[in-house]
């Protein structure tokens, strides 16, 4: 997948807590915006499980960086293309 579409699902998902399935299992995904939204925070659980996806997100003048926390980026990269949100919740 192109990294302009990654960027995208990320600014798509919603801002606060959310719900999403993926792989058969139901996540709980929290969105955090920091810096007018150049600096992101994603962290998904899966609920009932020990499964778990973390990331930062930075946009600068000049790029945007990707950058999984302690996970290769493939792992963050195939979850992003694969989940479904399902329902959202409060808005922070």
């Amino acid at each position: 997948m192109a990294r302009k579409l990654v960027y995208k699902i990320i600014h798509l998902l919603p801002e606060g807590y959310s719900e999403a399935m993926f792989d058969g299992k139901r996540y709980g995904i929290t969105k955090s915006s920091f810096n007018n939204s150049n600096s992101l925070k994603i962290y998904g659980e899966e609920l009932g499980g020990n499964n778990f996806i973390s990331l930062n997100y930075y946009r600068t003048i000049s790029k945007e960086m990707l950058k999984p926390c302690e996970m290769p980026e493939e792992k963050v990269i195939h979850f992003l293309e694969n989940m479904e949100v399902i329902s959202q919740f409060n808005k922070k």
